[in-house]
């Protein structure tokens, strides 16, 4: 698991009712800044998610490169 942290771009943590997105890199952080709505809630270096938003955020970021685990 060490390995793939290291060469992930995000990492996604399901809270239960939200998704925590850790955006590990600059990439992860330049793909939210352009595909996800400006009104999006952050802590930290986190984007925080509800549920019914995660498949898709998780699979944009997966299509277009970036390493989710």
């Amino acid at each position: 698991m060490t390995g793939d942290i290291q060469r992930a771009d995000v990492v996604v943590n399901n809270q239960g009712t939200i998704f925590l997105f850790a955006l590990l890199t600059d990439t992860a952080r330049q793909w939210v800044e352009e595909h996800v709505s400006s009104d999006r809630t952050m802590m930290g270096h986190q984007l925080v998610v509800e549920h019914r938003y995660a498949n898709d955020i998780s699979g944009g970021t997966q299509r277009d490169g970036l390493v989710v685990i």
